[in-house]
C-alpha cells in the first residue's frame, strides 16, 4: 500500500480549473485502489497577489518541500489598470512568481522534462480552422530536457530609463549543464530498454557558433556523452532544429538544451502532439518534483468550461510515473498508464474532445465532460483485473 500526499497549486484562470478535476482524479485514484492520496491545496497566484500582497500565504513553500509530489495549474491574471499585461510584484517579478520560479529555483527542480507524444487520432491544426493529420503517431515520440534553475530565467537583468537600455544576463555553468545532460542521457537509456525500439540517441539543442554559454553547454556534452558509449548524440544548431523538428520528428529521442531554447522549443513541439491542451511538463530535481500543464493561465477562458483538462490529467500520470521509478512501484505505474490509456482513448475515438481538437464548435464538449470521461475510464481501468 502506497501513502502519498501532493500539493496542489491551483493559481490563476483555467489553472485553477483543470486542477478541481485532478483533485477529482486523486480522489478516484483512492476510491479504486490501495493507494491513499492526501492532497493540500495552497492557493497563489495574480488573484491572490492582488487580495493580499503576496504570492501565497505563509508556510506554502514548506507545504511544497513536505510533499511527495506538486501539482500546479496555472499563474498569471491581467493587472486591472493594464488588462493586457499580467499582475507584477513590487520587486519586477510577475505575481506568482513563487509558485512557479520560487520552486524550481527553492526545490533544485533543475531538469525541466516535456514529453511530446502523438496519440493516434488527433488532427492537426494546419491553419485556417481547418483540421488534418499533419504527422504520423509513429513519428512522434520524444523528450525535451530543458535546464531550468540558470540561463536567461535566472533574473539577472536590469533595466535603465535614463540610458533607454535594459539588460539580461545569462549564466550558464559546468556544473549546472552537467547534471542536466547526464539526466537527459540516463532518460533515453531508459526510454530505449522500455520500448527495446532501437539505438538511444541524445541530441544538445544550442547556438555555439555564436554565443560562450552554448560552447561550454556542448563542452560539457561531449563530456558526459563519453560515458553513455551506447547513446549515439548529435549537437544540432537551435535554428536549425525547429525546422527538423517539424519535418523530421522520428528523428530525435532525447533532446537536451538550455532554458530559454527549451521554452520556446518545447511549446513548438507541443504543435506535433495537437496543441498546448496536450502539453504536459515535469520539474524534476534529486529530492523533490512538480508536474504541470503548460499552457498557462489563460484568462479568458476562465468560467467557461471550454479549455483541455487533459494536459492536468497527463501531469497527474506523469506523476505517478515519476513517483513509480521512485519507489520500483508496479501499482504506481499502473495509475500512470491507466491515466495515459484513458486520454488516449478518448482521442481514438473522437469523442468527448473539447474545441481545440475538434474542427466544428458544435462537436466540442465542455471540460468537464471530457474530465468525467478521462475519470471514469482510470477507475474502470483501475478496478479490471490486471
Amino acid at each position: 500500500m502506497s501513502d502519498l500526499t501532493f500539493a496542489l497549486l491551483p493559481g490563476d484562470g483555467i489553472g485553477a480549473e483543470v486542477m478541481a478535476h485532478a483533485a477529482r482524479l486523486l480522489g478516484g485514484i483512492t476510491t479504486a485502489t490501495s493507494i491513499t492520496v492526501r492532497t493540500e491545496e495552497v492557493p497563489c497566484g495574480g488573484k491572490y497577489y492582488l487580495e493580499h500582497g503576496r504570492d501565497w500565504p505563509d508556510g506554502a513553500d514548506a507545504v511544497c518541500r513536505s510533499a511527495d509530489a506538486i501539482l500546479l495549474g496555472a499563474v498569471g491574471w491581467p493587472a486591472p489598470e493594464r488588462p493586457g499585461t499580467p499582475v507584477m510584484r513590487a520587486d519586477g517579478h510577475m505575481a506568482g512568481w513563487s509558485a512557479v520560479i520560487g520552486n524550481r529555483v527553492g526545490l533544485d527542480l533543475y531538469a525541466n522534462v516535456r514529453p511530446v507524444k502523438l496519440h493516434p487520432g488527433v488532427r492537426h491544426r494546419l491553419g485556417g480552422g481547418a483540421r488534418a493529420t499533419g504527422w504520423r503517431p509513429e513519428d512522434v515520440d520524444l523528450v525535451i530536457v530543458r535546464e531550468n534553475t540558470e540561463g536567461l530565467y535566472a533574473g539577472l537583468g536590469a533595466t535603465s530609463a535614463a540610458a533607454g537600455r535594459a539588460t539580461d544576463t545569462r549564466v550558464i555553468t559546468r556544473r549546472a549543464s552537467a547534471r542536466v545532460i547526464r539526466h537527459a542521457f540516463a532518460l533515453s537509456r531508459a526510454r530505449s530498454e522500455a520500448s527495446r525500439n532501437g539505438r538511444p540517441r541524445v541530441a544538445a539543442v544550442a547556438k555555439p557558433n555564436l554565443l560562450h554559454g552554448c560552447r561550454l553547454f556542448c563542452e560539457v556534452f561531449d563530456e558526459i556523452a563519453a560515458s553513455f558509449p551506447d547513446v549515439a548524440r548529435e549537437t544540432v544548431l537551435v535554428d536549425a532544429f525547429t525546422v527538423a523538428l517539424m519535418q523530421e520528428p522520428e528523428r530525435f529521442d532525447v533532446v537536451v538544451t538550455t532554458n530559454l531554447f527549451g521554452d520556446i522549443c518545447t511549446d513548438l513541439a507541443a504543435v506535433l502532439q495537437g496543441g498546448m491542451g496536450l502539453a504536459t511538463g515535469a520539474n524534476l530535481g534529486d529530492d523533490h518534483a512538480m508536474f504541470e500543464p503548460v499552457h498557462g493561465s489563460a484568462p479568458d477562458l476562465a468560467g467557461t468550461d471550454r479549455c483541455n483538462p487533459m494536459a492536468m490529467m497527463l501531469a497527474v500520470g506523469h506523476a505517478f510515473g515519476w513517483l513509480a521509478s521512485r519507489r520500483v512501484d508496479p501499482a504506481l505505474a499502473r495509475v500512470a498508464g491507466a491515466i495515459e490509456a484513458s486520454v488516449a482513448a478518448l482521442l481514438a475515438a473522437g469523442r468527448p474532445l473539447t474545441a481545440d481538437l475538434v474542427a466544428s464548435p458544435a462537436a466540442a464538449a465542455s471540460t468537464t465532460s471530457v474530465a468525467d470521461a478521462i475519470i471514469t475510464g482510470v477507475i474502470d481501468r483501475l478496478t479490471s483485473e490486471p
